[in-house]
C-alpha cells in the first residue's frame, strides 16, 4: 500500500468521524492531535493538513474513493469507516447515510460488507447490563479491594494489548467496549451505578475520546502495515505491532487506575485534575507494559476473532 492509498483510507476514516456533524470540540481537538502524532511518525506526510482538509470540506468522499482501485483496499476502507461510525455507539442517521454512499462509491455489495457491519454494530451496542457490577470480596478491607481491582485492571490491559496484535482490521473495535466494561466494574465496586453515557463522558474528560481512540488504533495499524491480509497478501508482521500494543495496554491501565481513584473518592476530582492525573499515569503504564510483553503476545495467540463479541460479554 503506497502513501496515496494510505492517505485515501485515512481521509475516508476522518470523513466517517465527522459524518454526523455532532463531534464535541474536545473530540475534534483529540482527533487533530492524533493527526499530528501520526504525522510525527514519519510514515505518512501532511496528516495534520489532511485533518484540516476534511474539517474544512476541502476534500471529497468521491476523490478519496477514486484513489482506491484495489478491491482489498476498498474493503479495508469500508471496514474502518464502519468501525469509526460505531466507535461511540449506535450509528446516527447521518452516519448510516454516509456509509450507504461510501459502499456505493467503493462498489461493494452486501455480501462484502455484512460481516463487519454485524460485528461492529454488535460491539457498539453491547449493553452494560450483560455484566452486573462486580462484587468484591472483603469489601470493607481497602487492601483486598485494591489488590483485586488492580489485578482486574491488569487483565483488561493485557487483553487490550493482545487485541492490537491481531491482523484483522476491526479487531481493535473490541478495545473500547472492554474499557467501558472495566470502568463500569470499577465504579460498581465503589457503589456507583453507571451508564454508558457517563462512562463515555468520563473517558472523553481524561483525554481518551472514543472516536479519536479508534482512529489512532487503526491509524497505527494502517501506517505500520499491520492490517493482516489485503487483497489476499499478508502485510507487515506482528513484530511491528509493539507500539500499538503498548499504546492500548498503557491507555487501558492508566484509565483503570484513574477510574479507581475517581470513584473511590466519590467522583470529586475536577476535570483538570482528571486530565493531569491520567497523563501522569501514562508514562509508568508504558514502562509496565514491557514487563508483560510476553503475556500480551501469548494472549493474542489464544483469541478467537470469530468470538470477540462473546469475549466482550464475558469480560
Amino acid at each position: 500500500m503506497n502513501l496515496a492509498q494510505q492517505k485515501a483510507i485515512l481521509t475516508i476514516a476522518l470523513l466517517a468521524a465527522f459524518a454526523d456533524g455532532n463531534k464535541h470540540d474536545r473530540e475534534r481537538d483529540q482527533i487533530g492531535r492524533l493527526a499530528e502524532s501520526l504525522a510525527d511518525q514519519g510514515s505518512a506526510p501532511e496528516l495534520s493538513g489532511l485533518y484540516q482538509d476534511v474539517l474544512l470540506k476541502r476534500v471529497s468522499l468521491a476523490d478519496a474513493c477514486a484513489a482506491l482501485d484495489d478491491p482489498g483496499h476498498r474493503q479495508l476502507a469500508y471496514e474502518m469507516a464502519v468501525c469509526v461510525c460505531d466507535a461511540d455507539g449506535a450509528q446516527s442517521d447521518a452516519e448510516s447515510h454516509f456509509l450507504v454512499e461510501l459502499k456505493t462509491r467503493l462498489g461493494l455489495d452486501a455480501t462484502q460488507t455484512a460481516a463487519v457491519e454485524r460485528e461492529a454494530g454488535a460491539l457498539a451496542n453491547e449493553p452494560l447490563v450483560a455484566l452486573p457490577a462486580v462484587q468484591m470480596s472483603a469489601a470493607a478491607i481497602p487492601g483486598v479491594r485494591d489488590a483485586e481491582l488492580d489485578q482486574s485492571i491488569l487483565n483488561y490491559s493485557i487483553l487490550n494489548g493482545a487485541l492490537e496484535l491481531l491482523p484483522q482490521s476491526w479487531a481493535s473495535m473490541a478495545i473500547i467496549p472492554l474499557q467501558i466494561k472495566m470502568v463500569y466494574r470499577i465504579g460498581g465496586a465503589y457503589g456507583h451505578t453507571l451508564d454508558k453515557s457517563h462512562i463515555k463522558e468520563f473517558l472523553a474528560t481524561v483525554g481518551v475520546g472514543l472516536t479519536s481512540q479508534y482512529l489512532e488504533q487503526i491509524g497505527r495499524k494502517l501506517l505500520g502495515g499491520l492490517l493482516g491480509k489485503v487483497a489476499g497478501k499478508t502485510v507487515g508482521g506482528i513484530g511491528r505491532a509493539a507500539t500499538g500494543a503498548a499504546f492500548s495496554f498503557a491507555t487501558t491501565y492508566a484509565l483503570g487506575q484513574i477510574a479507581k481513584r475517581y470513584y473511590a473518592g466519590g467522583r470529586q476530582m475536577s476535570t483538570a485534575v482528571l486530565k493531569e492525573s491520567f497523563s501522569n499515569l501514562l508514562g509508568p503504564a508504558k514502562q509496565l507494559q514491557t514487563q508483560y510483553a510476553s503475556q500480551i503476545q501469548q494472549k493474542s495467540g489464544t483469541i478467537d476473532v470469530s468470538q470477540i463479541l462473546a469475549l466482550v460479554r464475558g469480560s
